[in-house]
């Protein structure tokens, strides 16, 4: 299981929401390479980047994500506003190493493949639900699709995994909704990164022991202090070799 600290991105600084709105974000810092380069000297060898502003069509960050790539060791994963094979394209030009797509999965599922076709296991599937049904364009929008069919219909797509994120638990720090996403990676039969409402190291214990879930994005709970990333990163390091 991988850690993976997020920075999302909005007008340029470090930001979280709540619950997915954006008129409910906490600014936490103005640079957001000093953020990726602190991650990585804890110890982290993953980030989970989204560009909220590309997310909901109003701009794009991608200019700070290239400096990110370029100060960041570890391989990168990139989601928000992935809506064509250019801008997908675009990003891989960059240097990230994986692209989470999301609307499109929904909205365009026939340009979401030709992506796929075209980038293989860089790609990832984003599902963001609120209530077991997804939510598209920033979370903004929905369409009446269950959180599960998707996750059936991404697998044909080719995906190499799902980002699973629940919404209600997003920004809150009640607890990762890890049952709900051991229904996703049964539903897809892929491996899935859980992300949402980590409130500190016993939800990353708890998605380890599921023997299941392949990663976990962390995101207020390091913000606001309540995990240690270095001590975090240490354990599961721990944890690795101990397995070989």
């Amino acid at each position: 299981m991988i850690l993976l600290p997020a920075i999302d991105l909005l007008g340029g600084k470090v930001v979280r929401l709540y619950q997915g709105r954006y008129d409910q974000s906490t600014a936490y810092a103005e640079d957001p390479v000093a953020v990726a380069r602190a991650f990585q000297e804890a110890g982290a060898r993953f980030l989970h980047v989204v560009d909220l502003d590309a997310a909901r069509g109003q701009g794009d960050n991608r200019g700070i994500i290239h400096t990110i790539r370029r100060s960041f060791d570890g391989q990168i994963q990139v989601g928000g506003g992935i809506r064509s094979v250019e801008d997908a394209q675009k990003l891989a030009d960059l240097g990230v190493d994986r692209l989470v797509l999301g609307t499109i999965l929904v909205t365009d599922p026939e340009t979401a493949a030709t992506i796929v076709s075209k980038s293989g296991s860089a790609v990832l599937a984003g599902i963001d639900a609120k209530d077991g049904l997804v939510r598209i364009k920033g979370w903004e929008e929905g369409e009446g699709v269950s959180d599960l069919e998707l996750a059936r219909r991404v697998r044909e797509l080719g995906v190499s995994g799902i980002v699973y994120t629940n919404i209600s638990r997003d920004g809150t720090l009640s607890g990762a909704d890890w049952e709900r996403t051991l229904q996703v990676q049964e539903a897809s039969g892929l491996s899935v990164i859980m992300s949402g409402g980590v409130a500190g190291l016993e939800d990353i214990r708890r998605a380890a022991q599921t023997g299941k879930i392949a990663g976990v994005i962390l995101g207020r709970a390091l913000y606001e202090g309540n995990l240690d990333l270095a001590f975090a990163c240490r354990l599961y390091l721990q944890t690795e070799e101990a397995s070989r």
